[in-house]
């Protein structure tokens, strides 16, 4: 017996300087957030908000210190794929923001659900989410769906008695769905397409497509692209002399989209985020408060008439994330796979959470959680976003 005793206090002295030798390193983990942003590439107009707005994101939340890793994916499907895999073998982060577009999103589904990390887009496309499968497990989205905004269009064209339509999407994921929403939404409001025709987010010119387009006479036209590239469609619309109404998707809500496009753009429209209209919007109109805070904030860091869609999206993200994490916490320790199952648990377990487009209510079947109450039709006056009540 006293033999042993030695031992056992040797034993007791091991284990009290382990946990003390221990206790640094679990006062010293954080939670970290990846974003995979289009911060260069055809789509760098949606990117760099995204990246101006993460800059804005809380340093700590729940006590808890929270860093961030920007990865610029170039609007590649390639690179988007490479800085998931870095962001979750090497970095070991317990969420992702991103990616910007529609088909890198899609590009990344494989890899957070091997890696199992949580995941929230930034990007348009219903396809990103639904059907929530093994690999849609971990990925949510903050931008309202491709299938919600194309039925705005088709209710607005309706209101506006049209009764045909063409379409110029981007040869690419963004084009393909969106297609698909909007050729559903116009069957069901009895109009048809006469039209339907693509280009690569690179191409100096669509001349050829606007040609076969005015020669259909549609009485609108339907441009499913996003960034700067979808002024080209417009543009080349007005110099043909087309008269017809022109409806954009929601991938052109920025100020740099504006500035491209110009007068070109003058009396078309698009379903948009409450964020670019909402000094116009009704007091009570849920996020409007978030909305307006939000583009305070962003404008005062970066200049008046600065503010995005796209950055708005992130926010979003962000407030997604504030709300779970410290949920997540109490389950288990950032940089375990513990957290990051958690912390997707709580994501989707996000109810009545007001974010810049409205209320968020997630479901097992739903990871964006907001209904139609978060989309309106905008016109663009004079490089300027008009609210369209009706």
């Amino acid at each position: 017996m006293n033999a042993s005793r030695p031992s056992r206090l040797a034993a007791r002295f091991a284990l009290f300087s382990s946990l003390v030798t221990l206790a640094p390193a679990l006062a010293l983990a954080q939670v970290k957030v990846g974003l995979v942003l289009s911060l260069t590439g055809p789509a760098a107009s949606l990117g760099i908000p995204a990246r101006d707005t993460a800059a804005m994101f809380p340093a700590e939340i729940a006590g808890q210190k929270v860093q961030y890793i920007v990865l610029d994916d170039a609007s590649d499907t390639t690179q988007a794929v490479q800085d998931t895999k870095k962001l979750i073998d090497e970095q070991h982060v317990d969420a992702i923001i991103g990616s910007s577009i529609t088909p890198n999103s899609l590009a990344m589904l494989d890899v957070i659900a091997q890696g199992e990390t949580p995941t929230i887009s930034l990007a348009s496309s219903a396809k990103i989410i639904e059907p929530v499968d093994d690999k849609r497990h971990w990925m949510f989205k903050t931008p309202q769906t491709d299938a919600m905004m194309a039925g705005a269009i088709m209710e607005h064209a309706a209101a506006h008695n049209v009764k045909t339509l063409a379409y110029i999407g981007q040869a690419d994921a963004l084009g393909e769905t969106f297609y698909a929403e909007v050729a559903k939404a116009a069957q069901q409001r009895g109009i048809r397409i006469v039209e339907n025709e693509r280009f690569n987010r690179t191409d100096p010119g669509v001349t050829g497509q606007v040609l076969k387009i005015v020669a259909a006479h549609p009485d609108a036209v339907v441009v499913g692209a996003a960034g700067t590239p979808a002024a080209l469609p417009p543009r080349t619309l007005k110099e043909r002399g087309y008269k017809g109404l022109i409806y954009h998707n929601h991938g052109v809500g920025n100020r740099d989209f504006l500035r491209v496009c110009g007068a070109d753009c003058n009396g078309t429209f698009l379903p948009a985020s409450q964020v670019l209209v909402a000094a116009q919007l009704p007091e009570d109109r849920a996020g409007r408060r978030l909305a307006l805070d939000y583009i305070s904030r962003y404008e005062g860091r970066n200049g008046a008439g600065t503010v995005s869609a796209f950055g708005a999206y992130t926010w979003d993200a962000g407030l997604l994330l504030q709300s779970a994490i410290p949920v997540a916490l109490k389950s288990a320790a950032p940089g375990t796979p513990a957290f990051r199952h958690a912390l997707r648990d709580a994501l989707e377990a996000t109810r009545g959470l007001q974010d810049t487009n409205g209320v968020v209510n997630m479901s097992a079947t739903d990871h964006l959680g907001l209904d139609a109450h978060a989309r309106m039709m905008v016109e663009i006056r004079d490089g300027k976003w008009v609210y369209q009540p009706h």
